[in-house]
């Protein structure tokens, strides 16, 4: 069954839990994670704050515990709605202890008014006999099974499902971990499936290519997310934390017709790209919600996500060119490029199209950077042409770059890591190649144009730069893709040998406004885009 299809109908199958300010009845749980009790009351509080809906107190976490003493403070002192976990070693926790005594604390809770408790599957059976006809009335029990190695089979997935509602489980909850993004699509589908048959079910996928299942969590039907108080304190491997949950990616907000846009790339968390559409959909009313996927195979992942649901992706290193080859339909110019950095899923037919925005955005950057510098007015003949323009990579942007300089008049230079690979790109636009190594000691010209469109400098690695400084003082202007950080060793580095310097951020912003436009049918928020960035 092709996964991604299947997707379709999430939006009928859960019509019905739209409604009102919000979009969807999903509760948003904080992991309270802490050595002391004190603490945990502390932490409790700020997730009130931070608009949970409920506390998961995961007792392994304490250093030292009365069960007696604690669990009536813990739930009493808590205000808002608890769910109790003791997680044993064997299942992923740091509870090592007899197995006797973690049950008796699990049943204390649901006496001292715990509103649900989690159990392994492994002990389920045994842990519901025990309290059979003492379950208070608005008391849940959850059953979960935790895969730490992979995610099964929808097949396999199913029937775990089955297994743990057998065991009289009022709530599933199923965790396994993504090797490849394409592992989230089976847990959506058996979260949908589960929603039909009307079983409540927590459905997560662990690790950073499992995150998807964490913010689109209420469009398929699942029964919570877990959001984390701190960002970088998680009780499980890919939590997002509470306030991005909220505020960045607008959990409330998303219901079963909300379209689902993304930036594909290898790495991706470092993207502020969400932050820029998210603010933007939500500024004009749209309802679509903007995703990093971490994404190994972009031909497995189109696809896989290939309901009109997914309705459009970002493309960024390193799969430019490879996104080309999966599209149906592609723009001229992108073509020639041989990259894409946007693909539009057409509601008319589901056929994929796609275009390259990059260089608008980092050419109309250069320019103004250059006309800021001469006075030149905009209506002048680009102050590109003529120019000695040198690109560093020759991947997608470093194409999308040599492709732009040169229509504007400039004679490109391309200089790459391996000579052979600068050669192929220099053949094609027309223009001379350089290895990487020999960039520092090329200087036909004074007042030449740089232009760095590899990943070097960027976080982590801000240390490096790909040109030594003694060799910028023959630029006049040198500008970064990199856009995180900001200002990179290598434009720190020309500003203070006297060169304009244009961020990657510029070219960010001018990718972006025509990508908003084509994903949404509406004009660019020119000024937000411009205002949300400046933050950065």
């Amino acid at each position: 069954m092709e996964s991604g299809n299947v997707l379709l109908a999430s939006s009928a199958a859960l019509q019905m839990r739209s409604g009102g300010a919000r979009n969807n009845s999903t509760l948003v749980c904080a992991p309270v994670m802490a050595d002391s009790v004190d603490k945990m009351v502390t932490n409790m509080d700020k997730a009130k704050r931070e608009g949970a809906d409920l506390v998961e107190i995961r007792l392994d976490s304490l250093k030292s515990f009365d069960p007696y003493e604690d669990l009536k403070t813990l739930i009493k002192e808590c205000p808002l709605p608890t769910l109790v976990t003791y997680r044993p070693t064997w299942e992923g926790g740091q509870y090592d202890g007899d197995e006797k005594t973690r049950l008796d604390a699990l049943r204390l809770a649901m006496e001292f008014g715990a509103d649900y408790i989690d159990v392994e599957l492994q002990v389920a059976h045994e842990f519901n006999d025990s309290i059979y006809g003492k379950k208070p009335e608005k008391f849940k029990l959850i059953v979960s099974s935790h895969n730490y190695l992979d995610t099964p089979s929808v097949e396999d997935l199913g029937n775990l499902v089955a297994r743990i509602q057998a065991t009289g489980a009022d709530i599933v909850k199923i965790a396994t971990t993504a090797l490849e993004i394409i592992d989230v699509a089976r847990v959506f589908q058996i979260t949908v499936h589960s929603q039909v048959s009307r079983v409540p079910i927590i459905a997560m996928v662990m690790g950073e290519r499992g995150f998807l299942s964490r913010i689109l969590s209420p469009k398929f039907g699942g029964f919570l997310t877990f959001g984390t108080i701190e960002s970088g304190v998680v009780s499980a491997p890919g939590q997002p934390s509470m306030k991005d949950l909220l505020y960045l990616y607008n959990f409330r907000h998303i219901g079963p017709d909300t379209k689902v846009f993304g930036i594909i790339g290898k790495p991706v968390h470092h993207s502020k790209s969400p932050i820029l559409y998210n603010e933007a959909f939500k500024s004009a009313g749209f309802n679509g919600v903007y995703v990093p996927l971490l994404v190994d195979d972009v031909s497995t992942f189109l696809q896989t996500y290939s309901s009109s649901d997914f309705a459009g992706f970002s493309c960024t290193i390193p799969h430019k060119e490879a996104a080309l080859k999966c599209c149906d339909e592609v723009d001229p110019v992108a073509k020639s490029i041989g990259a894409v950095n946007c693909i539009v899923r057409r509601p008319s037919d589901g056929k994929l199209f796609g275009c390259n925005t990059d260089y608008v955005g980092a050419i109309s950057a250069i320019e103004d950077g250059l006309r800021g510098s001469h006075n030149i007015s905009n209506t002048a003949n680009s102050p590109l042409a003529g120019k000695l323009f040198v690109v560093i990579g020759a991947g997608g942007a470093g194409k999308a770059l040599a492709y732009g300089a040169k229509e504007k008049g400039a004679r490109v230079v391309i200089a790459n890591r391996t000579y052979d690979r600068a050669r192929e790109l220099s053949d094609i636009v027309g223009g001379d190649a350089l290895s990487l190594a020999d960039l520092e000691n090329f200087h036909p010209e004074d007042g030449m144009i740089l232009a760095n469109t590899t990943s070097i400098g960027m976080q982590p690695k801000v240390d490096e730069t790909p040109i030594p400084k003694h060799a910028l003082r023959y630029y006049s202007l040198v500008f970064d893709a990199v856009y995180t950080p900001k200002m990179t060793r290598l434009l720190r580095e020309a500003e203070e040998s006297g060169a304009i310097i244009v961020t990657g951020l510029e070219m960010f912003i001018g990718q972006a406004y025509e990508q908003f436009e084509r994903f949404t049918g509406l004009p660019a928020p020119k000024e937000l885009f411009r205002k949300i960035m400046a933050k950065y």
